[in-house]
């Protein structure tokens, strides 16, 4: 299975070149040869995964025979090692022309690395309007920053709930319906337990920023960084998406929010789940035991998106043997996604051979190629199909762009420029807060607020 976007971010910021020099020590084959006159594009992977857009290359090149395209395959455990060897790569001046980002990364570029796209978009508007259409506003917003937009999204995953078809079937229970609540959850879970002894574990959830404490936060209608949107961004609002009202120049997290009385309510929400035994500890595991003890029948309910369908396919589970949900309401249903998207990098010398790129990449015909196979969910609407998800995907399948149809306030997980040190903060609190007694939630969420304070502060 592909690696989950989720992966964490170890970067200091972009600005810690030394940290960057030492996370991600590059190989030679991640090295783009010098003087080369070919159009370098960086992607989290193998040779193999390289290899594999071959395809979408030989595409490209029917319509740009002129333009020589490179995939640079960048090996790295996670997206904290691809960005890393980017900035060293920054460092080196060897940089590549276009690179696969992640929301986890998208303001680190756009503040420092990255081209906006503002120019092109304003010139190729007729050619972009069909895909704007396909794609929904909350996906575009996600890679606006500061009033411009940095890229143009090609695959997306919200965090929904997989279930354990079988292990709801012993305790006597159907699909959650789509308006289920955090009583109704609890309720679904304990059952599971009951009905299920052993090794089973009716929750299942790991200490990361994509699907670990941030989807309950969003539900209790709070996170741990306050949220809001820039100014600006009318000149593409107004222009594509003339109808939608609340949108801005992109997402702005500036301050910690960590002594919210409902990020303590929501920690204490998990603290007792875990001390019920509902509920993983946060310290048990990490993706890759998720899956498998998924894929074996451990687990009854863990967050997840699109990007598992294929992997689970592949690992020898039926379309009939797990299911899809939305995340549960609580005082609102609010779900967090993550998406990716190319962006161009200021230093690059070949800019307008870069948009041709991207462009074609966002194309109908570019993303048949890109995905072929349910391994992510792709931003176009019109993708998602029965024909796509034939033999493979859960019955509803249609979760996963529905989350972005009936729950307009969706929005992506909090990735300010700070990155990383935010992410870092988070994580090595998350565990004392939810292992440890109720009344230590309070004291834990005043230490979690100074260290992302802190964070903040850091390359700013």
């Amino acid at each position: 299975m592909e690696l989950s976007r989720r992966a964490l971010i170890a970067l200091a910021g972009a600005g810690a070149v030394g940290t960057a020099l030492s996370a991600g020590r590059l190989v030679g084959a991640d090295i783009p040869g010098r003087g080369s006159d070919a159009l370098t594009v960086a992607i989290l992977g193998t040779a193999q995964d390289a290899a594999a857009r071959a395809d979408l290359v030989a595409a490209f090149n029917k319509v740009h025979p002129d333009i020589r395209v490179r995939i640079m395959p960048v090996q790295g455990q996670d997206w904290s090692n691809f960005f890393a060897k980017i900035l060293t790569l920054v460092a080196a001046g060897t940089p590549p022309d276009v690179v696969v980002v992640a929301t986890e990364g998208a303001q680190l570029f756009a503040d420092r690395l990255a081209e906006p796209l503002d120019a092109y978009v304003r010139r190729d508007a007729a050619v972009l309007r069909e895909y704007f259409d396909d794609v929904h506003p909350s996906l575009i917003e996600a890679f606006m920053y500061q009033g411009s937009l940095f890229q143009l999204p090609i695959d997306f995953n919200a965090a929904n709930l997989y279930y354990n078809a079988s292990a709801l079937r012993k305790a006597n229970l159907d699909r959650p319906a789509d308006d289920w609540t955090t009583d109704d959850f609890l309720s679904v879970a304990r059952a599971m337990g009951r009905s299920n002894p052993g090794a089973f574990r009716p929750f299942f959830w790991t200490n990361r920023l994509w699907g670990g404490v941030v989807p309950w936060l969003y539900i209790n209608d709070t996170s741990f960084l306050t949220e809001r949107k820039a100014s600006g961004g009318e000149w593409f609002w107004s222009r594509f998406y003339p109808h939608e009202t609340g949108r801005g120049g992109g997402y702005e997290w500036t301050e910690p929010n960590a002594e919210d009385p409902k990020v303590a309510e929501t920690f204490e929400f998990l603290r007792a789940m875990v001390a019920e035994g509902i509920g993983s500890s946060p310290a048990q595991g990490g993706g890759g035991e998720l899956v498998a003890r998924f894929a074996q029948g451990q687990i009854g309910l863990t967050p997840a998106g699109g990007f598992w369908v294929e992997g689970l396919s592949e690992g020898g589970m039926s379309q009939e043997s797990y299911d899809v949900s939305f995340f549960p309401k609580w005082k609102t249903q609010r779900h967090q996604f993550g998406a990716a998207g190319y962006a161009i990098m200021r230093t690059s010398q070949r800019k307008d051979a870069a948009w041709e790129w991207v462009k074609f990449c966002v194309s109908r015909e570019g993303m048949k190629f890109a995905f072929p196979k349910p391994s992510t969910t792709p931003v176009r609407r019109s993708m998602l199909t029965d024909a796509f998800y034939a033999g493979k995907g859960p019955k509803h399948w249609r979760v996963f762009y529905d989350t972005l149809d009936r729950f307009p306030t969706t929005g992506p997980i909090p990735a300010p420029p700070q990155q990383a040190a935010v992410e870092s903060a988070l994580i090595k609190n998350v565990v004392g807060a939810v292992t440890g007694s109720a009344a230590n939630v309070k004291t834990q969420m005043s230490i979690l607020n100074r260290d992302l304070a802190l964070a903040l502060r850091r390359n700013s």
